[in-house]
């Protein structure tokens, strides 16, 4: 069992433009831009009646993205620091050959999901975890890679 590479990192913002403009104004280019909401989403951030705004950003030619964030609902008070949908730096997201030995690892040491597995569209098997410290990590295996039975990261 083995990490493939870091996946992405997310950061939750409050100003979506802004945030992305900056980070274009620094090089970055928008390598795509997403709303999503509904039940799946709901089951997999742990929360209710999820709504976010997303951006998808890299350098030209790397592979690592930087996932900006803005939850329209529910929305950041300030009280909730440690909750998926809080502004700041949320989670470190691992691509892994197999989630399930990865989640086997993660019970091993005594922390658990955030919420369920979900196949979450055509990519990928997903699941959060709120690792020491309260550090949240998404762990996401390749879901074409294993229907296909071919690597297409």
């Amino acid at each position: 069992m083995k990490v493939n590479r870091i996946d992405h990192v997310s950061i939750n913002v409050l100003s979506l433009v802004e945030v992305t403009h900056f980070f274009v104004s620094l090089g970055f280019v928008v390598k795509g831009e997403w709303e999503s909401s509904g039940p799946q989403l709901d089951r997999i951030t742990g929360l209710r009646n999820v709504k976010t705004s997303c951006a998808a950003l890299g350098v030209p030619d790397g592979e690592t993205w930087l996932e900006l964030v803005q939850y329209q609902n529910p929305v950041d008070t300030g009280q909730s620091s440690n909750e998926v949908h809080a502004a700041g730096l949320r989670h470190l997201c691992l691509n892994v050959e197999s989630l399930d030995a990865m989640m086997t690892i993660v019970n091993e040491q005594g922390y658990t999901s955030i919420s369920p597995a979900e196949q979450f569209g055509e990519t990928y098997r997903i699941c959060y975890v709120r690792g020491p410290e309260g550090i949240i990590l998404e762990i996401a295996e390749n879901y074409l890679k294993l229907k296909k039975g071919k690597d297409v990261s």
